[in-house]
């Protein structure tokens, strides 16, 4: 999967500021940041979207949630809140063919 982005920063073959990683997990900041603190938590291993995820794909994507929880904790956000998205497909908005979870935090809601 040369041809993937998020598989070439997974292998550290292009640059990302990484804010986590493990021998299935990285998670990294995101580039085009859409809220103050934006990261994505993605699989080392490639799966393309959650909509063709299988079966033996459900332990490192329940992972990357708890890679968010950390996340959280580790930035302040434990008791906060924050909140983690996963976009599906072209009409989903995902953008990259690689499964990946955007950590958002630091905005405040407006209340009305």
């Amino acid at each position: 999967m040369s041809e993937c982005l998020f598989c070439r920063i997974a292998a550290r073959e292009s640059p990302a500021d990484v804010e986590y990683e493990d021998d299935e997990i990285v998670a990294f900041r995101d580039i085009y940041p859409k809220a103050p603190v934006h990261v994505l938590i993605i699989p080392k291993r490639h799966i393309a979207s959650v909509m063709t995820a299988e079966p033996e794909d459900a332990g490192v994507l329940g992972r990357c949630l708890i890679v968010a929880r950390r996340l959280g904790e580790l930035k302040g956000f434990a008791e906060l809140g924050y909140r983690i998205v996963v976009n599906s497909g072209v009409e989903g908005g995902q953008v990259v063919d690689h499964v990946h979870f955007h950590f958002l935090a630091g905005r405040r809601p407006a209340r009305g």
